[in-house]
């Protein structure tokens, strides 16, 4: 059973971005949301609570004082001065209905959830006027209209919103929506721009990965991405390098090895032959045939290797193509591939890599079957599988591996450079071939390239 801290670790991973856009944009959300929390926490605690039970202290002492002077004098007259006179100094509309009585309060519930407004004005109507009292916040949204039970009927008391609420507090939502709204959108366009930098890097290491010559990338972006541009183009230019030396060296060498090879074929051919010696004459020359089907071999690759470059292809052309090739040569091949299927990727290198499985196949199995199809990728884009298999004797599970080494020789029979140079350009294409069972009861090889 896992435990708490485990589940709430990977509740909050799934929570959290997986970009470095998204995550760097909640590390500057993150305190800008808590600065601005505990500036409307100091707000609402402090400022506006102090400002709301001022203005509804005032409100309800001064209906408190009109109160006590219509106690004092009840007459007509009297009360008609009291009402003009608050009306004029007091900003405060009074009307007195005799007899009346102020029954059941309704339950109108708060016009004003997010403010102290009401609590403020109800507790201070309870420690000024000490009499009943109905607030009514709903039916005139510009004011407030109190009625206040007196003795002798109910007083009605229209007093400005304004002089309940406090115009400043817009001004500060205002204040704190807008600077929120304005630094994050600096924020995340700024950090946009570096993200998108750090693509593009990524993106020329992937596309570099795959053996597709895009050329140097122009740093761009913070300091460090730049110095993590330019660092590399330099190692991409230092791995062109190296592979090219490295591939003309082995072609060099592979070059000149056909000029002894030709001396030995030419002096096996000239060698006086008797019955004893024509076995071991005859064994010789296939060994040199054989040494030079490999130079021939490499060569073809070192060619290819260091011209071609990749552009958008049709797999399953290719297929069909190296297919007939191998019908040809006597092998006997089903295809099954879709009408199309284009990949970006080195035509001649792919041919001589699926033109090696074929070959291997066919030295070994009477049937082969070709498979062309497209498959989804777990993070983006997806493959094209391509897969041979044959009803050869198949290579142990054990010594699968080992056979992609160059001129490892198995039980099943001698690889030569084949599949090396099949796995080698598989590879270079960001791809990669794999040795399985086949459903024919020989070998299958199952090649995948990046679509």
């Amino acid at each position: 059973m896992a435990r708490p801290g485990a589940l709430l670790g990977r509740a909050f991973r799934a929570l959290v971005p997986r970009g470095l856009l998204g995550r760097s944009l909640l590390i500057i959300l993150l305190p800008l949301l808590i600065l601005q929390g505990v500036a409307l926490q100091l707000f609402y605690g402090g400022h506006l609570d102090v400002i709301s039970r001022r203005l509804a202290s005032g409100v309800a002492g001064e209906i408190g004082m009109v109160i006590e002077q219509m106690q004092r004098h009840p007459e007509a007259e009297e009360r008609a001065w009291l009402f003009r006179e608050s009306a004029w100094r007091l900003d405060l509309g009074m009307a007195f209905e005799a007899g009346a009585t102020l029954g059941r309060t309704p339950d109108r519930g708060a016009s004003l959830p997010l403010l102290p407004l009401e609590e403020d004005l109800a507790h201070a109507m309870a420690e000024r006027v000490r009499r009943p009292f109905d607030a009514d916040w709903q039916s005139d949204r510009r004011s407030v209209i109190i009625r206040i039970q007196l003795p002798d009927g109910v007083l009605h008391v229209e007093a400005p919103r304004k002089r309940l609420f406090t115009g400043t507090l817009y001004l500060f939502f205002i204040w704190l929506v807008g600077s929120s709204l304005l630094l994050f959108g600096v924020a995340a366009l700024f950090m946009k721009n570096q993200v998108r930098a750090i693509r593009r890097l990524a993106g020329a290491a992937e596309a570099f990965g795959l053996g597709r010559d895009i050329g140097p990338m122009k740093p761009e972006g913070a300091a460090e991405v730049r110095q993590a541009a330019a660092a590399f183009n330099r190692m991409q230019e230092r791995i062109r390098r190296f592979v090219a030396q490295r591939t003309d060296m082995l072609a060099g060498i592979s070059h000149d090895l056909r000029t002894p090879l030709t001396r030995m074929r030419l002096g096996l051919a000239v060698l006086p032959r008797t019955e004893e010696e024509e076995e071991d004459i005859a064994a010789l020359t296939e060994d040199v045939e054989e040494m030079e089907r490999m130079v021939a071999s490499y060569l073809a690759f070192a060619r290819g290797e260091g011209q071609e470059q990749a552009k958008p292809t049709d797999l399953a052309g290719i297929v069909r193509d190296v297919a007939q090739k191998a019908r040809r040569d006597g092998a006997e091949v089903a295809v099954e591939a879709p009408a199309e299927l284009v990949v970006s990727l080195r035509p001649d290198a792919l041919r001589r890599c699926l033109a090696n499985l074929l070959d291997n196949a066919r030295k070994h199995a009477r049937r082969i079957a070709v498979g062309v199809a497209a498959l989804p990728r777990a993070d983006a884009g997806g493959w094209a599988q391509v897969t041979v298999d044959d009803d050869g004797p198949g290579i142990p599970e054990a010594q699968r591996e080992e056979a992609f080494r160059p001129f490892a020789t198995l039980s099943a029979g001698g690889t030569g450079l084949g599949l090396a140079i099949a796995r080698d350009i598989a590879r270079a294409h960001g791809g990669d071939i794999v040795l399985e069972d086949s459903p024919l009861g020989g070998l299958r090889a199952r090649v995948r390239l990046p679509v």
